[in-house]
């Protein structure tokens, strides 16, 4: 095929979850609601730990950047994907398609760097609690955020400019609720071989070098547990480490089933609900899964709405 026969788009028209337009309303006002709820617990949790100071620590420190990462996440597909529920013409523009890969590229991949710091930061506090202040000092887990920041953005720039780079001919149909990655390689018109390999080395290297982390970690930490005699205090530490292992289990489990192996990638339905999976319910979820189940997060709450309800009294009167 010769180079005359390529074309470069201008926009892609996303094809979404469904055409039926009684459905869309519904899932319109669906998404609306999970979203706000997203929206709302996340920065809660950010300002609540900022509020108080008996949580600044460096477990919080690392879950402020998680509550950061999945609103900024959230919010590089969730507005787009409700403006396009109402919209006849569900058009994106060459620029939004590539700037909303980056983003969600970019961010989901700090996550994934994050949940293995903060693997890292629970397997210090409970394998050698009596220097946990002194290893993690401010210092380290200013590094480590940063590097998480840095590696997904890297990885998501490279990324980006291997997909767009590739010429989509007259094909503008992205058959996905978003501009994902694998749906938009698709619609190359030229071997994508090269660029599957790609994908397939930055995700060994993106997801499993932190999930070996993690696992190593967690083998270390349960070791530990075992090792405690007093039954509560085993309880306890396991009851620490529980919410963050559910929550990676799931995030490392569908990206890795989804991005590892290209050719046997699960089918379109299924790509388009693991990215809703991510999209909204993780983001959703994880204040859920990590906060209000913590006491010391229950009591700052407690203690910030007391506060409140004092200070509304003052001016009541």
């Amino acid at each position: 095929m010769g180079t005359d026969n390529y074309t470069w788009v201008r926009e892609f028209i996303l094809l979404g979850l469904s055409s039926d337009w009684d459905t869309q309303v519904s899932l319109f006002v669906l998404f609306l609601g999970m979203y706000l709820v997203t929206v709302l617990g996340n920065l809660l949790i950010a300002l609540l730990i900022r509020l108080d100071s008996r949580l600044h620590t460096p477990m919080y420190f690392f879950l402020t950047n998680l509550s950061l990462v999945d609103v900024s996440y959230a919010t590089s597909i969730v507005p787009q994907l409700l403006v396009h529920f109402l919209a006849e013409h569900k058009v994106i523009s060459f620029v939004s398609c590539a700037a909303q890969l980056f983003f969600s590229l970019a961010l989901g991949g700090i996550e994934f760097v994050l949940l293995a710091v903060m693997a890292y930061d629970r397997y210090v506090a409970v394998c050698d609690p009596l220097r946990y202040s002194v290893i993690m000092h401010g210092g380290l887990c200013a590094r480590l955020a940063i590097t998480s920041w840095v590696t997904g953005s890297i990885n998501s720039l490279m990324l980006t400019a291997i997909t767009f780079q590739l010429p989509m001919c007259t094909n503008k149909h992205i058959n996905h609720i978003s501009c994902e990655l694998l749906a938009v390689v698709r619609l190359a018109c030229v071997d994508t071989s090269s660029s599957e390999v790609a994908i397939m080395v930055s995700s060994i290297i993106l997801l499993m070098t932190p999930f070996c982390l993690v696992l190593l970690s967690y083998i270390r930490i349960i070791s530990t547990i075992l090792k405690i005699q007093p039954t509560e205090g085993r309880k306890k530490a396991f009851h620490t480490c529980a919410s963050h292992l559910a929550v990676v289990a799931l995030c490392y489990g569908m990206a890795i089933f989804t991005y590892i192996q290209p050719h046997s990638s699960p089918s379109v339905l299924q790509e388009k609900l693991i990215s809703v999976f991510y999209a909204i319910f993780t983001p959703m979820l994880n204040p859920m899964i990590y906060s209000l189940r913590n006491k010391e997060v229950k009591g700052a709450w407690q203690k910030l709405l007391g506060k409140f309800s004092g200070l509304t009294s003052k001016l009541a009167i």
